[in-house]
């Protein structure tokens, strides 16, 4: 069984993920930003992170940089909706692929089905 952190301001979100992580064999823990994801990381083992890229207190990115810089092996999924700005909607691939170059293992844009997050999960937990 992996220990799985899952980073995101939307509980809905965080309860889906957890549902089907749990059900999938994982132990997971739930974090509400990125300043609580991080705290919860340093006092724990975890497998993977999964985290959303637009959050208060401490954002996906600054997340990512700061995990990846202080603990490099630990394995990043980074989720994130479309982004707007003034009532236009801006690509969600360009910040995906943002945080891949930061750092991110691999990303997946919401909304995603439970399957391929499932099988995005098991990629990451085991890699071929």
């Amino acid at each position: 069984m992996s220990r799985i952190l899952v980073i995101d301001d939307e509980e809905p979100v965080r309860q889906l993920i957890s549902r089907a992580l749990t059900q999938a064999g994982h132990e997971v823990v739930l974090a509400g930003d990125g300043v609580e994801g991080t705290r919860l990381f340093e006092e724990s083992d975890f497998n993977l992170v999964i985290t959303d890229l637009i959050m208060p207190e401490k954002e996906g990115i600054e997340t990512i940089l700061d995990l990846k810089g202080r603990y490099p092996e630990v394995k990043i999924l980074v989720i994130s909706g479309g982004l707007s700005f003034g009532g236009r909607s801006v690509d969600r691939a360009g910040p995906l692929m943002d945080a891949e170059a930061l750092g991110a293992d691999a990303s997946l844009a919401k909304p995603f089905d439970i399957k391929n997050l499932i099988n995005k999960v098991e990629s990451l937990l085991n890699p071929e």
